[in-house]
């Protein structure tokens, strides 16, 4: 991981596109998402998920510390904005708290579909607070995207329960995160970004775990904190690497395959079966995300083709 804060201005060259390495990563990132997301599930039988947050951004940090001494770039970082790290570290954290509050509450298809609309609150998010352009055809998408929730939570038929409007809070916090996350890096480096969000999650969850404060008290459940952490870890490289070779469009709906893992180890391993509200909620989030995808990956071919006539003329 380079930090763009420190390293020479010399532009890199452009990775060659190779859609099918960048599936193969997708594939590797859908596994890692899955087994994150069981792991926290399995733990939260035993110990609360506030706790289980706690636990992983403590031992993240336990093992970047040793970084921070001995590797010369990371001694280099610098923190030039540090209320964008502070906020965006806070979103972070309270994402995951949330997050990890759902898989523990709700089936972990249904968690999985509510999580799938964080693409329909980045669209909404920079169309409202960023300026970006947003046409009729996305706008559509996110209203389309929205119902789809809307047939899962079933407001006002007793279906609604805390933890989904969790899950929505938590996409949304991720997407605002996501919106601050070019600036922190452009500013001061990819590196930069991860210690910042790591540590701010580690303080801020410190009080609000302080009620239940409790270590794990068996080795399998010391081995499920393992996979969250290595899981979480497997899955942020994969998403990096795939998106760096292949196109977002090829890559993005592999994604979704997440929900056939997930459904699957929600029926074997804690007997959850997912009603017919959340399978065509899910078919309605899932259509609706696919499209906004696939648009702003055309709109992104016609500016570099834009950038590329204008160049030439």
């Amino acid at each position: 991981m380079t930090n763009a804060a420190t390293t020479p201005a010399t532009p890199a060259a452009a990775p060659q596109i190779d859609n099918l390495r960048g599936i193969g990563w997708a594939l590797i990132s859908v596994v890692g998402a899955s087994a994150m997301s069981i792991a926290v599930r399995e733990m939260s039988l035993t110990i609360d998920s506030r706790m289980i947050v706690t636990l992983r951004a403590a031992a993240t940090v336990a093992c970047f510390l040793p970084m921070l001494l001995f590797m010369p770039s990371m001694r280099r970082l610098r923190f030039s904005r540090p209320w964008l790290h502070l906020l965006r570290g806070v979103l972070i954290g309270g994402a995951t708290h949330l997050g990890f509050y759902t898989l523990a509450e709700i089936p972990l298809a249904t968690a999985t579909v509510l999580f799938f609309t964080a693409p329909i609150f980045a669209t909404l998010i920079g169309a409202l607070f960023l300026g970006e352009r947003v046409g009729p055809r996305r706008w559509a998408a996110v209203l389309v995207g929205f119902m789809g929730a809307v047939v899962i939570l079933r407001p006002g038929a007793g279906a609604l329960e805390p933890a989904m409007l969790a899950a929505l809070a938590s996409s949304a916090m991720f997407a605002v995160a996501l919106s601050l996350s070019r600036a922190v890096a452009q500013a001061d480096g990819t590196q930069a970004a991860f210690v910042s969000a790591t540590v701010v999650m580690l303080v801020t969850s410190l009080p609000l775990s302080a009620g239940v404060m409790e270590l794990p008290g068996s080795p399998w459940v010391w081995g499920m904190l393992l996979v969250v952490i290595l899981g979480g870890a497997v899955r942020s490289l994969a998403d990096i690497q795939s998106y760096r070779i292949a196109d977002a469009s090829v890559v993005g709906p592999v994604s979704y395959l997440r929900l056939v893992l997930m459904g699957g180890a929600g029926f074997l391993f804690f007997a959850e079966v997912p009603d017919g509200y959340t399978i065509l909620g899910a078919a309605i989030v899932i259509a609706a995300t696919l499209y906004l995808a696939r648009r702003e990956a055309a709109l992104r071919r016609e500016a570099r083709a834009a950038r590329a006539a204008s160049a030439a003329g």
